[in-house]
């Protein structure tokens, strides 16, 4: 996995994780990349440090504690995800069609997961359909 420092229109800091730099690309040009402050889709990648070993040695139990710190929000974030998924209807691309039905009143209200582009997540929000995308985790192999 690799971490991307990005910054959005508005300037907000975030960082995101995927697995490769072409996937990053992709899901960019889909609009499944927005800023978690103010969900603008406009995202960049910002200047960052390359992480850079000088041989002096850290702390190990402050490394200890943050990596503890990072595997303990990661297993929480995969638990939550899981739940939502269990506890969801896969609808594909017809996500905003379903989307729109359920907030109108002409389908039953359920958990719906599905995929959407820019323009389409852009209208359910702008119509205040209420969207979240599910977060894209390192693999736990990492």
């Amino acid at each position: 996995m690799i971490r991307f420092s990005l910054i959005c229109d508005n300037d907000h800091d975030f960082d995101g994780w995927f697995s490769s730099s072409d996937d990053f690309e992709m899901q960019l040009k889909r609009g499944l990349v927005t800023c978690p402050s103010c969900n603008s889709p406009k995202i960049s990648k910002s200047l960052m440090a390359p992480s850079v070993s000088t041989g002096r040695r850290k702390d190990k139990m402050e490394v200890a504690t943050a990596d503890a710190a990072k595997l303990e929000v990661l297993t929480e974030m995969r638990k939550l995800r899981d739940k939502i998924t269990e506890n969801s209807e896969n609808v594909g691309r017809r996500f905003p069609e379903e989307a729109r039905k359920i907030h109108y009143g002409e389908a039953e209200e359920r958990g719906i997961i599905g995929e959407a582009n820019r323009d389409e997540v852009e209208g359910l929000l702008d119509e205040g359909i209420a969207i979240a995308p599910l977060p894209v985790l390192p693999d736990d192999a990492n």
